[in-house]
């Protein structure tokens, strides 16, 4: 198991993906909090059931997986909606986000996080890396990515930490507006200071 944790954080179209696929070609262990908040409501998953019995079965694909862009569209008007879910899925997630964190290898592990600074979960980690970019990048990106309607994206940009608050609380800020070039020194000279760290912090 890996002591030292290192949080990577960025607001939706920041490049939190492209940054931490290259901290994994490194051989650091990644945990990330989307992943996980999918595998907790795969078909078969008692989450799942839950979802579908408070919301009804038109949440459900054909294939029974949970209609992601519904779900969204349905905690997005209703706040006491949104506050069932989270007191539903917010446990399972931090139970099985621990468990990969044990299960980690390498001389630290990299926990990514949309929320991260919403959270509070930066407390758990011994660095926080921020991926930064504009707000306008983050909509271009989104809506090219997704196909998002502008005001839908807007609407995510402005449920999350502001930049401000994000930079804030950073330990490390990686500036993801520069070309995948630059992005991968970055990368390369964080993950030589987090080697550093991990030997010292020991």
């Amino acid at each position: 198991m890996s002591n030292f944790i290192v949080g990577l954080t960025g607001g939706i179209g920041s490049g939190k993906t492209a940054a931490s696929s290259r901290f994994a070609n490194l051989g650091i262990g990644v945990v990330d909090a989307d992943v996980i908040a999918r595998e907790v409501v795969e078909p078969g998953t008692e989450a799942l059931t839950k979802i579908a019995a408070h919301f009804g079965n038109n949440l459900l694909l054909s294939n029974g997986a949970l209609d992601r862009a519904a779900l969204r569209q349905t905690i997005f008007a209703d706040t006491s909606a949104k506050t069932w879910l989270e007191s539903l899925l917010h446990p399972l997630i931090a139970n099985e986000t621990i468990k990969q964190l044990g299960a980690v290898q390498s001389s630290y592990a990299l926990y990514v996080s949309p929320l991260l600074v919403e959270s509070k979960q930066q407390t758990m980690c011994q660095r926080l890396v921020v991926v930064d970019v504009p707000e306008s990048v983050q909509l271009e990106r989104t809506m090219k990515r997704d196909s998002n309607e502008q005001a839908q994206v807007e609407g995510i940009i402005a449920s999350q930490a502001t930049r401000d608050e994000r930079l804030a609380v950073a330990t490390d800020v990686i500036d993801n507006t520069t070309g995948f070039t630059d992005l991968d020194l970055q990368i390369s000279r964080l993950h030589q200071q987090f080697l550093v760290l991990t030997r010292t912090d020991k």
